[in-house]
């Protein structure tokens, strides 16, 4: 049985602003918080410098975000169990084992909890007790993979990209659950009994979540294509052909889940775009260029703003939605992978160095940091004087560029704690996991 474990030392810095926190009843039962994908929340979520008011510790790491519904937070981790945590005191309620890890983000919908897992199965569960109600089996999951991926050795070699960290989150809609897979597929299962309904093959891995609004489906691919489907038949109403990642051309996709608002879709790639498309005819409205740097993150949108976030750019960046003009950019010390939260007059938003950060939307500014006590411990070892990332750090030789020396890296990075998953906002708290494998509830 897992317990709660508070730390006394996580928790730090800034604070420059100072109003009430404003409880609002809401639940957010899918990634994204709805099934457009806005990233919005209801009400406010800490506004000054958070307290943990609880951390619940998970065998494994956890990559995907938390779903939170009839008072429990659900989320996955890597030891490949899904757990279910009480908001009011971070206790177990239940725990259910898969095949493999889970970093996927689950989708709560009539008393049914829908998650993929890396065994290539989509799970439902009774959400009171965790019993199996049914699972749906795929071909099989796999990475993105490509030769000579980043420019690494050897080139002939067919690489699994260690990027690729999610699965794709399902969304609940009409008595139908819809994902994608890495078997190239996007399907649509009966959400009672775990039937097939339709599927539709795309031309690469499918790990992007999808966005379901009206009758209309909308997903991309790591085949470089946002696609819009008909979610009653799965047949193809539009498909928007994106570019190459502009250093790596094989080094290619959509990672990024699409946002729907107001008749427009927004999407990131990795071909350093943000972009924006009509939702009826998938035309171009505008593209953002983000400078060769990956748009992996899912958008955020509320009203004329969208909020973005880049990897290797290490920004958090603010867009009219209108035209796609920068309204301003902050920037960082590592990677930008989870997506932003948008709740009142903040943005939440985690990063690769362990750290939280709470942007007041009206300044542009950080208003406060929440970082956990791994990064901490081990972020000096990533980062150099000026205190920006340094890749190199996490390599056993810093001059090599063999592939297998950057799936190492990348778990010594990880050792900072880092956030990947997004937070969501529910009544005033934040609840967020992190790759230390704690979920966090902050207020």
């Amino acid at each position: 049985m897992k317990t709660r474990s508070f730390p006394t030392t996580t928790g730090v810095l800034l604070l420059t602003l100072s109003a009430p926190t404003l409880a609002c009843a809401q639940e957010t039962s899918t990634f994204r918080g709805d099934n457009a994908h806005t990233g919005v929340y209801a009400g406010a979520g800490p506004v000054q410098t958070p307290g943990i008011e609880w951390a619940f510790r998970t065998d494994g790491r956890i990559i995907g975000s938390p779903a939170v519904a009839g008072g429990t937070a659900y989320v996955g981790a890597t030891d490949g169990v899904l757990y279910a945590v009480t908001i009011a005191t971070g206790v177990l309620e239940w725990q259910f084992q898969t095949g493999a890890r889970i970093p996927s983000s689950a989708a709560v919908a009539n008393g049914r909890v829908h998650f993929t897992s890396y065994d290539g199965n989509l799970y439902a569960l009774d959400a009171a007790t965790g019993k199996e109600l049914w699972r749906f089996e795929t071909g099989g999951e796999r990475r993105f993979a490509a030769p000579h991926l980043n420019g690494w050795s050897p080139a002939a070699e067919v690489m699994p990209d260690p990027f690729d960290v999610y699965l794709s989150s399902p969304a609940v809609a009409n008595g139908t659950v819809y994902f994608g897979s890495g078997d190239h597929n996007i399907y649509a299962v009966d959400a009672a009994t775990g039937a097939l309904k339709w599927k539709f093959e795309t031309g690469d891995v499918v790990h992007s979540s999808p966005a379901i609004v009206g009758d209309t489906l909308y997903i991309g691919s790591w085949d470089r294509y946002l696609y819009a489907l008909d979610a009653q038949t799965g047949a193809v109403r539009w498909k928007f052909e994106t570019g190459d990642d502009p250093e790596y051309s094989n080094q290619k996709g959509i990672q990024s889940s699409p946002a729907v608002v107001d008749g427009t879709v927004y999407f990131g790639c990795r071909c350093g775009t943000v972009y924006a498309l009509d939702a009826h005819t998938g035309e171009e409205q505008w593209a953002f260029d983000t400078h060769g740097a990956w748009a992996n993150a899912s958008p955020a949108v509320r009203g004329d703003r969208v909020w973005v976030a880049t990897a290797d750019g290490r920004s958090f960046i603010e867009l009219d939605a209108r035209s796609g003009a920068q309204v301003f950019a902050w920037q960082t010390s590592w990677y930008f992978f989870a997506s932003p939260a948008i709740a009142g007059d903040m943005a939440y938003i985690g990063n690769w160095d362990g750290r939280v950060t709470a942007i007041d939307l009206r300044t542009g500014k950080p208003t406060w940091v929440f970082q956990t006590d791994s990064s901490r411990n081990n972020m000096k070892r990533f980062v150099n004087r000026d205190g920006v990332m340094n890749f190199r750090a996490g390599k056993s030789d810093p001059t090599s560029s063999f592939y297998d020396d950057y799936p190492t890296a990348l778990n010594r990075f990880f050792t900072m704690g880092s956030f990947l998953g997004s937070g969501v906002v529910v009544d005033g708290v934040l609840y967020v996991g992190s790759m230390d494998g704690m979920l966090y509830a902050l207020k």
